[in-house]
């Protein structure tokens, strides 16, 4: 995460609100300030002060960490693959009340540390207690409304 030398928020400020204003060749300067290079050839007005708005900001202020960086690179070389990226995994607080309606009855599930409660009795999983409402097994995280199902399922 770059950070550039002591530019204060308001600096950024005033660049942001001005960079509007800024000729077209102002713009194109900018550009090669910030990132080295002159801009693509069709790259439109918009769009170059919008990239240009985000890089002083991102040197102002930092970019995307070092993990978010090669999670980006690992989900592009997926789609470049052919492999569905795996969706990140979903973290709950403990204390959190989960509430589902089934079958007109309102079910309501505490996540604690390491398990779950329903009705006074703990279990594993969300999956777990789910298929303990409706009978039959399902994704915890799906009946729970954490994650969408995929399509053709229930």
């Amino acid at each position: 995460m770059r950070r550039r030398k002591s530019i204060s928020k308001q600096q950024v400020r005033e660049e942001l609100a001005y960079l509007p204003e800024l000729p077209l060749d102002g713009l194109k300067a900018r550009w090669q300030e910030l990132y080295g290079s002159p801009p693509p050839r069709r790259l439109g007005r918009l769009i170059m002060s919008r990239a240009i708005a985000h890089r002083l900001q991102e040197e102002a202020f930092g970019g995307v960490s070092a993990a978010t960086r090669r999670r980006l690179k690992r989900l592009g070389a997926d789609l470049a693959a052919g492999r569905a990226p795996k969706s990140a995994s979903i973290k709950i607080k403990p204390g959190t009340r989960l509430l589902r309606e089934w079958q007109g009855e309102m079910h309501e599930v505490i996540v604690l540390e390491r398990e779950v409660v329903y009705r006074g009795q703990s279990f594993r999983s969300l999956s777990a207690v789910a298929r303990e409402i409706t009978g039959t097994p399902w994704s915890g995280p799906v009946f729970f409304g954490l994650k969408e199902r995929v399509r053709g399922s229930r």
